[in-house]
């Protein structure tokens, strides 16, 4: 029997992802050894083996197939674009992708006008604006704090996660615009979904009844 891999992003979504799959009965003792340097974490009694990547990361490693099962916000996986299967919403992180900007830019919006967008998932930006809005904008790819773009003058608006929306209150801005809601999911390779249907469609059932349960 081939073992079956999964890809968790680092952090703490991979503790609670093994949180919910230790009451499945998956298990991995390996795992919670402190200070351990192992990158390859083992079940040999399911014959599992677990792996620790960077968020973004993991969306690749699901589609090349080095991982049959993946967690991650739907927010990498939009941005990724990658052949996957996104087979479950786990609920964990829920938050909202939103076009954000100072109160006026909203006619901005309404009114199409050409504008400039600063965000961190210019993919998702641009399937927005180009294919869901029919609106021309320049978009800026920044890796820091997006707030800063329209308040130095840099873009007229940003798109960008929002939870509480505290931080965008503090700066003077507000949620223009909402894209789409987000959460941690679980994708699945699309080779291994048909090569291991029943081992993976079972993971996903436990899953599926736990938290139906938990609801």
């Amino acid at each position: 029997m081939r073992y079956i891999t999964f890809a968790l992003p680092k952090g703490r979504l991979a503790e609670k992802t093994m949180e919910l799959l230790e009451q499945t009965g998956i298990t991995c003792p390996e795992m919670k050894e402190k200070g351990t340097r192992k990158l390859i974490f083992v079940n040999e009694e399911l014959k599992l083996k677990f792996f620790l990547a960077k968020a973004t990361d993991v969306p690749t490693y699901v589609e090349y197939g080095a991982a049959d099962i993946g967690v991650v916000g739907r927010d990498t996986i939009m941005e990724a674009g990658r052949k996957l299967y996104e087979v479950l919403d786990l609920g964990m992180g829920r938050c909202r992708m939103c076009v954000c900007g100072p109160k006026e830019a909203g006619e901005l919006l309404k009114h199409r006008e050409l504008i400039r967008v600063a965000t961190k998932y210019p993919h998702i930006a641009k399937d927005y604006f180009y294919n869901r809005k029919h609106q021309t904008v320049e978009i800026i790819k920044l890796n820091g704090s997006i707030e800063l773009a329209p308040i130095v003058g840099l873009s007229e608006v940003i798109v960008d996660i929002v939870e509480t929306g505290t931080t965008l209150r503090e700066n003077g801005l507000e949620v223009l615009e909402e894209i789409c809601q987000l959460s941690a999911r679980v994708v699945v390779n699309q080779v291994s979904m048909k090569m291991e249907y029943e081992r993976i469609s079972r993971i996903l059932g436990d899953l599926r009844k736990l938290l139906t349960e938990g609801q």
